[in-house]
C-alpha cells in the first residue's frame, strides 16, 4: 500500500513531548498518510509511549528503534527509507500541527516539478528570563526576516518542518551521513534539493508551533557551538562560497572573538547559566546584547575549533 504522505518524527528522549505531534496527526483532515516514528536509542521508554497510540490504532503509526545513539541523520534517513509514500514529511517531535497540516503540505506537490515545501517554526518558550530579553524577540525577527528573504535562498530554512516526495529523496541519496552530530544536515538537505532544480517554497500556512528544548543561554549557546562546528562540513561540501563568510568585524566583531577562544561546552554553561540570574534585571538592549554575546561567540567557536564539539544529538 502507498500512502500520499509519511510523517517520519526522529526522536531521542522525546517521551515527555511526542504526543504534541501525535495528538495533532490524529486530528488532521486528511487521513490517507502513515506516521514513522524514530528512536534514536530508546533512553526514556518513547517506544512505550508510542506502543500506546499504536495500541489506540488512531493512526497508521510504526516505530523504530535504533539500538544506541547514531544521530539525527541515522534516524532520519531510516524513517524516510522506510516509508511506502509519495510524499515525505519531516515532523520533529516537539511540534504541534494544525489539522490542515498534511493536506496544506500535500497541496504544494500536485504539479509536475519537484518541490520542496518547507514551514517555519513558531517557538513556544516557558517564562524564563532568557525567553524574556531573548527568545521571544530573535524568534520574531528570525521569521520576519525569513518571509522577507529572497526566494533563491530558502534552500537555507529546510529544518523541522519540510516535505519533498520519494523521488528527489532517492535522487539526492538522502540525508548526508558524514553530520553526525547537531546542525546542518537539514540545511544541506535544502540545498541538494536545490541543485536538483527542485522549486523551494517556503510556506507560511505550513507554520507550525514548536515547544523548543533550547530555553536556557546555556542550552542556546551550546546548540551554536555544534551548529558551528557542523557548517564546517557543509563547507567542505559545498564550497566556501555556499555561504557568507564568518568575519566578526568591529568592536562587536572583537568581542566574538575574544569570547569565542575560550568557549567551551564548560564555559557555556558557566556563562549561560550566569547571564539568566542577571538579564532580568538589566535594561532589555543590555540584556539582549550580553546573550547575543555569548550565543554569538559559541557559534563562531565551534567553527574555528569544530573539535570543541563532540556529543551526537
Amino acid at each position: 500500500m502507498t500512502y500520499k504522505a509519511a510523517v517520519i518524527i526522529p526522536t531521542r528522549g522525546g517521551a515527555s513531548k511526542l504526543h504534541y505531534p501525535l495528538d495533532a496527526l490524529i486530528q488532521q483532515t486528511e487521513k490517507d498518510f502513515q506516521v514513522i516514528v524514530v528512536i534514536d536509542g530508546d533512553i526514556d521508554a518513547s517506544e512505550e509511549v508510542v506502543n500506546t497510540y499504536i495500541s489506540e490504532r488512531a493512526l497508521n503509526l510504526s516505530v523504530i528503534v535504533l539500538p544506541e545513539n547514531r544521530g539525527r541523520v541515522a534516524a532520519l534517513n531510516a524513517g524516510h527509507q522506510a516509508a511506502d509514500a509519495n510524499i515525505l514529511i519531516r515532523c520533529d517531535d516537539d511540534i504541534e500541527m494544525n489539522p490542515d497540516y498534511i493536506a496544506s503540505h500535500l497541496s504544494y506537490h500536485l504539479g509536475d516539478q519537484e518541490v520542496g515545501a518547507m514551514g517555519l517554526v513558531h517557538n513556544l518558550y516557558p517564562d524564563t528570563p532568557h525567553a524574556r530579553v531573548f527568545g521571544h524577540y530573535r524568534d520574531k525577527r528570525f521569521r520576519e526576516d525569513a518571509y522577507a528573504s529572497d526566494p533563491s535562498g530558502h534552500w537555507h530554512f529546510w529544518a523541522a518542518n519540510c516535505s519533498m516526495s520519494a523521488r528527489m529523496y532517492q535522487a539526492v541519496g538522502g540525508y548526508d551521513t558524514r553530520y553526525k552530530q547537531y546542525g546542518w544536515e537539514d540545511v544541506d538537505m535544502g540545498r541538494m534539493l536545490a541543485d536538483r532544480g527542485a522549486k523551494m517554497i517556503l510556506a507560511k500556512n505550513l507554520e507550525v508551533q514548536h515547544h523548543i528544548a533550547a530555553t536556557t543561554t546555556a542550552g542556546r549557546a551550546r546548540r551554536a557551538l555544534y551548529s558551528g562546528a557542523a557548517r564546517n562540513i557543509f563547507l567542505a561540501k559545498h564550497g566556501e562560497n555556499a555561504l557568507p563568510p564568518l568575519r566578526p568585524t568591529g568592536m562587536w566583531g572583537l568581542a566574538v572573538r575574544t569570547f569565542a577562544r575560550i568557549q567551551t561546552e564548560f564555559t557555556i554553561k558557566i556563562m549561560g547559566e550566569t547571564a539568566d540570574k542577571i538579564i532580568d534585571k538589566l535594561p532589555f538592549y543590555a540584556g539582549e546584547k550580553i546573550v547575543s554575546l555569548i550565543v554569538e561567540s559559541a557559534g563562531y567557536a565551534g567553527s574555528i575549533y569544530p573539535h570543541r564539539a563532540r556529543k551526537k544529538f
